[in-house]
């Protein structure tokens, strides 16, 4: 049971930076009366306020801060839900929403509206329409049970019934719904992508154990060929390398002509050097017959004997100068001959290198036939773990089979369950076991208000209503007084059920200007008849202008008056 124990609000609407605290739990029945504009309505303002974030009246947010202050609008509600004490604290300029649970302060979670749906699901249990049908019943923007959508009308029975779980448990299934379908579709999608990969790969295996075998036999033979003309160069390299030694064995005294070739043309520059100089000589004393140093005369015997010694060293010199000159010939002739073998060498050494190149290109290329061969035998694992991918592919193509008919077997149960959570289904079995005890307590206190017709709510919350000697019409058709009686005979009859359901019951109940609008004096009596008979755990708030009549009807009386521009309690 909700148990409000009291209210207190400050710079809201015309009330100051004071406190107006009031005890809702004081008195069975309490009158609030007062001028107009002195702030009785302000009480319903600041519950719907604190607990809904909205005011009863229709009017905005902004205009609920006092004008004059302008800031600090403050409201707090104290109350019970079972053993649990709450106090909710909200505020304006600055901006506050605080719940307490037993002294501690609940952490907000991301958002305030999260905040609010924890406030209203989890501890009122109530959202503002069904509060303001079983707590309030007003003249400002109240709307009457009779006069809300049947959709409306259904929420708040709903509420009342605590079978508002279906609905969000309903919500919840459209949720698995979807998620169910998005998952058929998913694996469905899923095990098409699989069995397309499964038959590529069955393909590409298959394509490639084709082409191993062929493309491995190739290179084997390609192996082999490379292999032959690498034999046939290196022969070749080895026969010329032969051939270059016997050579090399030829020219192997290169050095000692050459030095002889070198002595003897020393020699020979020396003898013809002699040989000049002796000619020089024999013309000098053939030609001059005084000496050109002393300029003495030259005796006969002496020119004769120093002319046919000088005629000796020339015929001795040109005898060996010829003698010498043939055997340089023949050296230099044998050094022509090393020259064109060691030419032949170098031809045949290019050639050697020539071969040597072909037989390093054709062992290359065998290295490269081996690699690929390695390739391809490292693509024959391969393919060993492809096969695994195959088989791994096998294995979750049918894993996505069971997954989907785990969903289709969800799927039927959750159509089964929609069936049971739709409004024909669970909700309609309970309703309709409550729709006979509505039914009853409304003409009960249609009578108690001294209003006699027959009112029946079907399943839909649509009314028959039928009257003594006249024929069925509806809500709409009767009078401002008689639409009120049944206002407040639904009233009655949603806090019963709300007690008798123990969900929504609550000890608070606001009636704003009832007695001042549409009910005669009969029904006005009839009506405090009611409120009498409510009992003690009720705590009947009234708010009418028509203080002086009603004030010894209540138990207490709570009057608002303005003072200074400001509402305040006298």
């Amino acid at each position: 049971m909700l148990y409000f124990k009291n209210i207190r609000w400050k710079n809201f609407l015309s009330t100051g930076n004071q406190w107006t605290d009031i005890e809702l739990d004081r008195s069975p029945s309490t009158v609030i009366v007062g001028e107009n504009g002195a702030g009785k309505s302000t009480l319903l303002d600041a519950i719907t306020y604190v607990l809904f974030n909205k005011p009863f009246r229709n009017i905005t947010k902004l205009q609920l801060i006092n004008t004059i202050n302008e800031k600090d609008l403050c409201v707090e509600i104290n109350f019970k839900n079972g053993n649990t004490e709450y106090l909710v604290r909200r505020g304006y300029k600055p901006n506050v929403f605080e719940i307490w649970k037993n002294g501690k302060l609940i952490d907000q979670p991301g958002t305030v509206k999260e905040y609010q749906q924890i406030l209203e699901e989890t501890i009122l249990k109530l959202n503002y329409k069904s509060f303001t049908q079983i707590v309030v019943l007003g003249n400002a923007s109240f709307t009457p049970f009779m006069q809300l959508s049947v959709r409306d009308r259904r929420e708040v029975i709903e509420d009342l019934l605590d079978i508002q779980i279906f609905s969000s448990m309903n919500m919840l299934l459209k949720d698995r719904i979807s998620e169910n379908k998005q998952g058929i579709l998913e694996v469905k999608r899923n095990a098409e992508i699989t069995q397309e990969k499964i038959d590529i790969q069955k393909k590409y295996l298959k394509q490639i154990q084709t082409d191993f075998s062929s493309r491995l036999e190739q290179l084997k033979k390609d192996i082999s060929g490379y292999q032959l003309d690498a034999n046939l160069y290196d022969d070749m390299a080895k026969d010329t390398m032969d051939s270059i030694n016997v050579l090399m064995e030829e020219i192997s005294s290169e050095s000692g002509y050459k030095k002889k070739s070198e002595k003897m043309s020393e020699i020979l520059l020396k003898l013809r050097d002699k040989h000049s100089k002796a000619h020089k000589r024999v013309d000098f004393f053939e030609h001059n017959d005084n000496c050109p140093t002393c300029e003495q005369y030259i005796q006969l015997e002496i020119k004769t004997a120093k002319l046919s010694h000088t005629k000796d060293v020339i015929e001795e010199t040109e005898g060996a100068i010829g003698k010498l000159t043939n055997e340089l010939e023949e050296v230099q002739g044998n050094l022509e001959r090393i020259s064109w073998v060691q030419n032949k060498i170098s031809n045949k050494q290019n050639e050697v290198k020539d071969y040597q190149s072909k037989v390093k290109c054709y062992n290359e290329q065998i290295s490269k036939t081996e690699a690929s061969i390695g390739l391809i035998k490292e693509e024959a694992k391969e393919r060993n773990s492809e096969t695994e991918d195959l088989q791994k592919l096998k294995s979750d193509l049918e894993t996505y089979k069971s997954k989907g008919m785990e969903l289709l077997e969800d799927k039927e149960l959750f159509d089964i369950a929609s069936k049971m959570l739709k409004d024909g289904g669970i909700k309609t079995k309970i309703i309709r076991q409550y729709v006979p005890i509505m039914n009853k307590l409304i003409n009960k206190y249609l009578s108690a208000l001294d209003f006699f017709v027959n009112f029946q709510l079907d399943e839909e919350f649509n009314e028959i209503i039928k009257s003594r000697h006249r024929d069925e019409f509806s809500y709409a058709s009767f009078s401002e007084g008689e639409k009120m009686r049944i206002d407040l005979a639904l009233l009655f009859t949603w806090r019963a059920i709300a007690k008798l359901k123990n969900s929504t019951n609550t000890n608070l109940l606001i009636l704003d200007e009832v007695f001042d609008a549409s009910l005669d004096t009969s029904g006005c009596d009839e009506f405090l008849k009611l409120l009498n008979e409510i009992g003690g755990e009720t705590n009947v708030f009234v708010i009418s202008h028509k203080g002086d009549v009603l004030t010894d009807k209540f138990r207490s009386q709570i009057r608002f008056e303005k003072h200074k521009n400001f509402s305040r309690v006298v």
